[in-house]
């Protein structure tokens, strides 16, 4: 097999509430197979676990690499959870597993050691080990979408903090007057409130209720049509003033989030990634959108750091999780030799 000294192999799964993705890396972080299944979250944790380890080996089997190769599995989930305790905590997407030890499950059924991690964490580790980080010593990673995941590494350490609750940076509050409130956890001011999904959609409704002129008016009339990220950005990307000033407003938000943690751990680089990236890199869009995040940087942060960190997109795409996982079972299996 291409690549097979590269020795030994890791496991990541990456767990949401539809699907398990799972996929096998090489010990430099290259990507072999990868699949999924359906979480079946409906049937219960031990139906999961199931899953889980059926296609750990599923994808083992496919990169045509021996389990013995394998000396441990990387696990996320979504937060909240009890990372040293391995447990979920209050998950809407995973009720049925809240509370119950899924780390452990795994590995009795896996029969190997398991590193648990947060998705958004497990994303920012594949960026930083094989991605868009990897000639980084630090890094922060935004992950847009429904809400506003963040991970922070450090010199190779993933920051979780004292209570699991660590680079939580979708919640850090950016406007203490306002009280636009976050659909979740109730708070006022947070990024993720103003800079999420449902945050775009709720500025762009305001915009189009005061009676901006917008294309994407005569869009809504259609039957069964509604107002999502994927319309706005749609229309944006074709010059409609409304929905293109909503997309800038949120990279405005971003990179308020962006200079405070500039000013907090001051890392070599910021990515972004996620669904709501408006194509990324390849479309005018996206590239319109970065570069307001990086002009708001340059306006609000200290110099050395607006001049010296690099500003950019993430480069695994979905891949990330299940990388990044498979990253932390390779942390953990050098911790334990």
């Amino acid at each position: 097999m291409s690549g097979s000294t590269n020795r030994p192999f890791f496991v990541g799964v990456d767990v949401g509430g539809t699907n398990i993705k799972a996929g096998v890396c090489d010990s430099a972080g290259r990507a072999l197979a990868q699949d999924s299944v359906p979480t079946e979250s409906a049937r219960g944790i031990d139906a999961g676990v199931a899953n889980i380890a059926a296609v750990a080996r599923a994808v083992v089997e496919e990169a045509g690499v021996s389990w013995d190769d394998v000396p441990a599995v990387g696990l996320v989930t979504p937060g909240p959870m009890d990372i040293p305790g391995g447990r979920l905590l209050e998950t809407s997407n995973l009720p049925a597993w809240n509370n119950q030890p899924v780390r452990d499950l795994v590995a009795t059924a896996t029969g190997k050691p398991v590193a648990f991690e947060n998705d958004a964490n497990a994303a920012a580790y594949g960026e930083f080990w094989s991605g868009a980080g990897k000639d980084h010593d630090s890094l922060v990673y935004w992950t847009l979408g429904t809400g506003i995941g963040c991970g922070i590494i450090l010199d190779d350490v993933v920051i979780r903090g004292a209570h699991s609750h660590g680079s939580e940076c979708g919640h850090i509050i950016i406007d203490c007057n306002d009280k636009r409130r976050h659909p979740g956890t109730h708070q006022l001011g947070t990024l993720e409130a103003y800079a999420g999904a449902r945050g775009l959609v709720n500025r762009c409704r305001e915009k189009l209720a005061g009676g901006k002129p917008s294309s994407v008016r005569h869009a809504l009339k259609t039957p069964g049509s509604e107002l999502t990220p994927k319309l706005i950005a749609e229309h944006a990307a074709i010059g409609d003033p409304v929905c293109e000033e909503v997309v800038l407003e949120t990279a405005e938000y971003m990179a308020v989030g962006c200079v405070t943690l500039m000013h907090t751990v001051d890392p070599e680089a910021i990515l972004f990634g996620g669904a709501m990236t408006f194509g990324r890199e390849e479309a005018p869009l996206g590239r319109l959108f970065l570069e307001r995040v990086k002009t708001v940087i340059k306006q609000r942060a200290f110099p050395a750091c607006a001049d010296n960190t690099e500003i950019a997109f993430a480069t695994l795409g979905g891949d990330a999780g299940f990388v990044g996982a498979a990253g932390i079972a390779r942390r953990l299996s050098i911790a334990a030799a």
